[in-house]
């Protein structure tokens, strides 16, 4: 479970880039955070995981506080960032395996782990090679893997699929769904508004920091005519232009 109240955070005296956010996501949910480019999006994300602090509000992990259990709670999170391009000059094998060191993965769990990705995304032949040479699609994969090696209950993903070929995108969100099926939690932030009607048990829509909505896909369309996410999306963007 993901439980955010009242979360702000500003880096400057003139504007808040997240503002009095609350939401949850609950045990075998997927949970869609949606908004335009500046939203507050990542932010929120990086504050849910620990990089960034909040100014004020409250973040829970399962049972743990972010403020006073931030190592516990840093442990059952996967997490992949709006960036792939981090630690290139390792072997892609070397990055798993330091992400798997830091998470006291043991060798055979890891190994087993390793075999299962590479297979789903295509990354058998390339793991002895640096990741300095992958394409970014590569990248992404890779950091796909090294958040999901030590098998996280709770999954915070900014953009996953941005990069990726059809099957990995497919076999990705057959993960996210099976893993929500499992009893656990998935937060996932993309501009992709038909993966998130097809895939997303709730979303989050937000906008200069501020929630617009949050709620199921039926309780949205309820209030906006039955269009589609994209439609209403797009509506919703227009009226906040008028204000």
């Amino acid at each position: 479970m993901i439980e955010i109240s009242n979360l702000t955070k500003s880096f400057s005296n003139e504007k808040k880039a997240v503002s009095d956010l609350s939401f949850k996501v609950n045990d075998g949910e997927i949970v869609g955070f949606i908004g335009p480019n500046g939203a507050g999006k990542t932010t929120t994300i990086k504050m849910m995981t620990g990089i960034l602090k909040p100014d004020s509000g409250s973040i829970k992990i399962n049972e743990f506080d972010m403020a006073k259990d931030a190592f516990e709670a840093k442990k059952i999170i996967g997490y992949i960032s709006d960036s792939p391009d981090m630690f290139v000059k390792l072997k892609g094998i070397e990055f798993i395996n330091f992400i798997s060191d830091i998470y006291r993965v043991p060798n055979d769990v890891r190994a087993e782990r390793i075999k299962y990705f590479a297979g789903q995304f295509g990354l058998e032949d390339v793991l002895d090679n640096s990741m300095q040479g992958y394409s970014h699609g590569m990248r992404q994969k890779m950091m796909i893997v090294a958040a999901l090696v030590h098998n996280p209950a709770v999954w915070i993903l900014d953009e996953p699929l941005t990069g990726l070929d059809p099957q990995s995108a497919f076999n990705l969100k057959n993960m996210m769904r099976q893993h929500a099926d499992e009893g656990n939690s998935v937060l996932f932030s993309t501009h992709v508004l038909e993966v998130a009607e097809k895939l997303c048990d709730k979303v989050i829509i937000i906008n200069h920091g501020e929630k617009l909505f949050y709620g199921t896909l039926d309780e949205l369309k309820e209030k906006h005519g039955n269009n589609d996410l994209e439609k209403i999306f797009l509506e919703m963007m227009d009226n906040e232009k008028l204000l």
